[in-house]
């Protein structure tokens, strides 16, 4: 049975969170903001009579993402997959619970941590300071930016970098198949499924390659379990995604924010600043937008009614705004703390690549800041058309080199 909250006031019109266009070329967090005070837990209906709860407050989305016993990944991770069979079920680490979602993440979790990964520091910043030198005058940040998960990606896959731009252009249609930037003429499903065949086949080539002449990389690590090829494939496929899609877009939202705000300076002069920084810009930027689960039997959630089997989506970028628990949660304050963002997910499913993450922002912002004095606006910022990837494309900006 399908209640809203007692108490509760649907807001006039209709807010279809499922619209690519909403998080394109709308305002997603006015949006979420009306959600999160008269309907924190909302039916969606969504075309073919299927439909979804959108769960935007921060402490009922923890909530979902933590108690995999009530709401399970086995049945797909994101609305794309939404009334489809997951054909990753108990393969892939992202669409499986524990006990099998240890077995195999247990392992990749042994190169993550962040201790393993701080030896990569110098060939990250090597990385980033190549990336930025040629960077003066009139220039797309978004360009500038894309290659950025090649930093970790290649320690942590042994990506050559001469392979990414293919590679970009296949995640982006897998995650914003709905931009027209990636669309196909096929429309959005050909897209998805084709950006999907893509990365397969190149992934495929990879374990192969890696068979031949093992580098003792994550590619390797999966490689020495017990799984069939084509779960090897999807678990690496999971980390190709989870470390390229939305990792560009939040030092792209980051500066836009200080661009509109006038405060770069104010960021680039306080170096000492940056670990909590970090955070900020995580919280801030939120660019993965939704994580679905399913529930496993009859259960409530935030006062509502949620039936076994009906899909949950939790929207991460509405519980990091969520004002009950971030003062200001609109402004970017670089002092924030604390800061319960959930930019990494929660609970068995916490991002595995957070540190990488984490270490990599940090260096690209050290070094964003000793390069360049200032950023001013040069054009109009555009966004990519997906109901998933909360992110920019375009942002054409005049940078100034110290």
């Amino acid at each position: 049975m399908r209640t809203p909250p007692c108490g509760h006031t649907r807001p006039p019109g209709r807010i279809d969170l499922a619209d690519p266009g909403l998080h394109g070329g709308g305002d997603p967090h006015a949006a979420w903001r009306m959600l999160r005070r008269w309907d924190p837990v909302s039916w969606q209906p969504a075309q073919g009579g299927s439909g979804f709860w959108a769960v935007t407050r921060h402490t009922d989305v923890r909530t979902v993402l933590a108690d995999h016993s009530r709401f399970t990944s086995t049945g797909g991770v994101v609305l794309s997959m939404l009334g489809r069979p997951e054909p990753a079920q108990n393969q892939q680490f992202a669409a499986t619970d524990p006990p099998r979602h240890g077995l195999i993440r247990g392992p990749l979790q042994q190169q993550m941590t962040a201790r393993a990964v701080a030896r990569h520091e110098p060939a990250i910043r090597s990385f980033v300071r190549e990336m930025l030198r040629p960077a003066d005058g009139l220039l797309d940040f978004a360009s500038l930016t894309s290659a950025l998960p090649m930093a970790f990606l290649g320690p942590m896959m042994d990506i050559p970098t001469a392979d990414w731009p293919a590679l970009a252009r296949w995640v982006s249609m897998s995650v914003a198949e709905h931009d027209p930037d990636v669309m196909l003429p096929g429309g959005p499903s050909a897209t998805l499924d084709r950006g999907h065949r893509e990365l397969f086949a190149y992934l495929l080539d990879l374990v192969i390659s890696h068979r031949r002449r093992p580098r003792g990389d994550l590619v390797d690590v999966l490689g020495a379990m017990p799984l069939r090829a084509g779960a090897i494939v999807a678990n690496c496929y999971s980390l190709l995604l989870g470390g390229s899609a939305a990792f560009p877009h939040v030092p792209r939202a980051v500066l836009a924010e200080l661009i509109r705000t006038g405060r770069y300076e104010d960021w680039a002069r306080r170096p000492e600043r940056i670990g909590r920084a970090v955070e900020e810009a995580l919280r801030f930027a939120s660019p993965a937008g939704h994580f679905m689960r399913l529930a496993t039997s009859d259960t409530a959630l935030g006062g509502v009614r949620v039936a076994a089997g009906d899909a949950v989506v939790v929207w991460l970028g509405s519980a990091n705004r969520d004002e009950s628990v971030f003062r200001d949660p609109d402004t970017l304050d670089p002092d924030r703390h604390p800061n319960r963002h959930l930019a990494f997910g929660e609970g068995r499913h916490y991002c595995l690549g957070a540190a990488f993450a984490r270490l990599t922002l940090r260096v690209f912002f050290e070094e964003l800041f000793a390069t360049f004095t200032s950023f001013e606006p040069a054009g109009e910022v555009e966004r990519v058309r997906s109901n998933w990837l909360g992110g920019i494309k375009r942002m054409p900006v005049l940078a100034g080199r110290r």
